[in-house]
């Protein structure tokens, strides 16, 4: 999946210890004196990283760290799983000779001379490790999961197998994991009367494709909107945000296609690269060496065999990486896209909304220009309280996704008041509705997202990210803690995601807490209260400050003139 956090690169530069020993990062982006100003740069020293303005590509200071995984909590994580797989092998034998009951998906014993349909040994993870803790994941909302919910209340008898409601409701917990950066999923105010308007005049359903009888007059508000938030000539707009990168990318890449993709993309991403038919190569996460590399190599060599160029050369990221709390270094992206004549697709999930000045993403974040990136995407789901997914850029490109995107073809067009909810949003984020709420909320979400991650370092916790990314991940390593540290903070009335296995490298289980603007500040200290009490209990406060990845952009002892203007 990914590298251990000693590997991966801070802020793309050097990397330093905090014993003042220096050593490159292996896949750390180290500056080219060319671009960068440093006579401009101004460092100020940290107890644990550096912050520094470069005045070559960025125009603000770029503040993301990684530490290290102490050896001892390696060490000792690396142990636990090799017990549990013991222990599972054990059980496994066990349910083989009928000594215990085995719920796990099997062929019948008629069907044994049968194809196999199920992989047993491929769920090995799943029946003995994720079991275990299962309790922790789908559990099921009664209510509007806002900065508050309530969460039913269930029960295994079967070690989590199964469950049973018990007809409890549990009151009032604090949401910390959904993705509600902005605080739209409401069920009041000015969205939600919209949204009901819609319904009463349009009813929910379309039943119709776009190219068929589903075109709505609110479908090309919502598009033109949309282009006039981002800054493009024309969007379009999808019903589902998944589908928007999976049935996309096939229609702008193919055969004789290269895709260059970032280590930890979504799984969208993935799948939309690998239904395409391109050839595609993975580069380290955010470095801008490991980029380069694929890049020079493609133009040198062409496609394999025949070493013809490439019809074309798409390089795919996204604004905030929902595991690693990390904001792709747009600025460099981009200088390495046009120095290669490649275009560039950026899935902006989790950014729009949540990151600038005005809540326009990424772009915005960094004060560049739209026109740079070929591929905008994004999501409805997350900072406008919705569902769905847009795509925007030249005016060409739109309409050739018009007849070539199987989400645009065969798709059944937005339902009326979701596209409602997400035309009222974005007014109000833009200040169209003659308020000034939508700035005060990405504002109030700014000053979360630095409160909640000072506070969470202050207190010893190993996290993960860049400073202004509201996706918070907190280091808790060893498989045993994953189910403690949820169950715990239920019990506290404190609703978050945990994160293990196979969807984070072994050694770097975590918990993910998502800030909203709708969180208020006595709301944060509950829930920080909590969490240093949970982690005291289960001894998760790791840091030291010590041995952490940072980037120093104004550090002279090493160079990188990949980059030239």
């Amino acid at each position: 999946m990914t590298e251990s956090s000693a590997n991966k690169p801070a802020n793309g530069d050097a990397c330093h210890r905090a014993s003042g020993a220096k050593k490159p990062g292996r896949n750390g982006y180290v500056k080219s004196p060319h671009l960068i100003q440093q006579k401009h740069c101004h460092a100020k020293e940290r107890s644990h990283h550096v912050i520094t303005c470069n005045g070559g590509l960025y125009s603000r200071p770029f503040d993301e760290s990684f530490e290290e995984t102490p050896m001892l909590v390696a060490v000792l994580t690396y142990m636990g799983y090799g017990i549990l797989t013991l222990f599972g092998y054990l059980r496994d034998f066990l349910r083989e000779w009928k000594i215990e009951k085995c719920h796990i998906a099997r062929e019948r014993e008629e069907q044994r001379d049968f194809v196999p349909l199920y992989q047993d040994f491929e769920n090995f993870y799943t029946r003995n490790l994720y079991m275990r803790i299962r309790d922790s994941w789908n559990r099921p909302i009664c209510s509007v999961p806002g900065a508050r919910m309530d969460l039913v209340e269930r029960l295994s008898h079967d070690y989590n197998w199964t469950f049973q409601h018990m007809g409890k409701v549990i009151k009032d917990v604090i949401n910390m994991g959904s993705y509600n950066y902005l605080g739209f999923a409401e069920n009041s105010g000015a969205c939600l009367e919209a949204a009901a308007e819609a319904t009463a005049e349009y009813g929910v359903g379309v039943s119709s494709t776009r190219q068929e009888l589903g075109n709505l007059d609110k479908h090309e508000e919502l598009e033109k909107l949309v282009a006039r938030f981002l800054g493009v000539e024309a969007t379009m707009a999808f019903g589902m945000g998944f589908a928007t990168n999976s049935m996309n990318i096939p229609a702008l890449a193919g055969k004789g296609c290269l895709i260059l993709s970032d280590e930890l993309n979504h799984a969208s991403l993935v799948l939309g690269a690998r239904l395409s038919g391109s050839t595609i190569r993975v580069f380290k996460h955010n470095n801008m060496q490991s980029l380069e590399k694929l890049l020079r190599d493609a133009i040198v060599h062409g496609q394999p065999r025949t070493h013809r160029p490439w019809k074309k050369i798409l390089i795919v990221v996204e604004g905030i990486y929902s595991m690693e709390g990390s904001i792709v270094r747009l600025p460099e992206v981009i200088a390495l896209k046009k120095k290669y004549k490649a275009y560039l697709y950026l899935d902006e999930a989790h950014s729009i909304g949540a990151l600038g000045p005005h809540g326009r993403g990424v772009i915005d974040y960094f004060g560049l220009d739209p026109r740079d990136v070929d591929i905008l995407m994004g999501t409805f789901t997350k900072s406008f309280g919705a569902a769905g997914g847009y795509i925007g850029g030249k005016k060409e490109l739109i309409d050739y996704l018009r007849t070539h995107s199987h989400s645009a073809v065969y798709a059944t067009s937005m339902s009326p008041p979701v596209v409602e909810q997400i035309i009222t949003s974005m007014k109000c984020i833009m200040g169209e509705d003659g308020t000034t709420v939508g700035q005060e909320r990405i504002q109030r979400l700014a000053d979360n997202t630095t409160y909640f991650r000072r506070k969470l370092r202050e207190m010893g916790f190993i996290i993960y990210g860049n400073n202004d990314s509201p996706v918070v991940p907190v280091m808790l390593y060893m498989p045993a803690k994953i189910g403690a540290f949820s169950r715990e903070m239920l019990k506290r009335n404190i609703g978050v995601v945990v994160v293990g296995f196979p969807a984070t490298p072994i050694i770097e289980s975590r918990a993910r807490f998502c800030v909203s603007a709708a969180h208020t500040r006595d709301m944060l200290d509950v829930a920080l209260s909590a969490i240093s009490e949970v982690g005291d209990l289960l001894q998760l406060k790791y840091s030291r400050h010590r041995a952490l990845l940072t980037a120093d952009w104004s550090s002279d002892d090493t160079s990188y003139d990949g980059i030239e203007n």
